[in-house]
């Protein structure tokens, strides 16, 4: 159809003429150019390295004997004396990475839970992404991810709570 017809619902058909085409700035230009050379196994190693470097960091610091106002420090716990989500993650990982599961599970059950899922979920993706690996799904839906992360709310919830049998969760 030509321009300045009328097209199915009473829409304008056709491109409308008089608009000049956008050219990419520099910088847009330079990363689709990084991206179409860039390696498919090179953002795989990246996140590696990132996972790399945080184990690296768990097993350098120590986080079981370092004192509790030790840097970095949960700004959650500091101003509300409260443990967050996600306390207690990363003496969990240190004690993993030292294969001592029931005292990581005691920092952290749900991190503990999820770490061979989420390990397994990297390897699918790093493997499909740099050499074309295609294992074997893990159906996650919506449903179970809510639930999931229903479950943590929880046990976030009950870890704070000041009366026996949660105090048993303070980490």
């Amino acid at each position: 159809m030509p321009a300045g017809e009328v097209g199915p619902g009473g829409w304008p058909a056709g491109h409308p003429g008089g608009y000049p085409v956008v050219e990419s700035d520099r910088l847009t230009r330079f990363v689709a150019r990084m991206y179409e050379r860039t390696p498919r196994w090179v953002v795989p190693l990246a996140a590696l390295g990132c996972v790399g470097a945080g184990i690296g960091y768990t097993l350098l610091s120590d986080p079981t004997r370092s004192a509790p106002d030790a840097l970095p420090s949960c700004l959650l716990k500091m101003t509300t004396g409260l443990d967050c989500p996600g306390c207690g993650g990363t003496r969990a990982l240190w004690y993993v990475l030292h294969a001592d599961l029931p005292a990581a599970a005691r920092h952290h059950f749900l991190f503990v839970f999820a770490l061979p899922f989420l390990a397994y979920f990297f390897i699918a993706w790093a493997g499909r992404q740099a050499f074309g690996w295609r294992l074997p799904e893990l159906r996650v839906g919506p449903k179970l991810v809510g639930g999931f992360l229903a479950a943590w709310m929880a046990f976030s919830v009950a870890r704070n709570l000041p009366w026996p049998p949660f105090t048993a969760l303070y980490v």
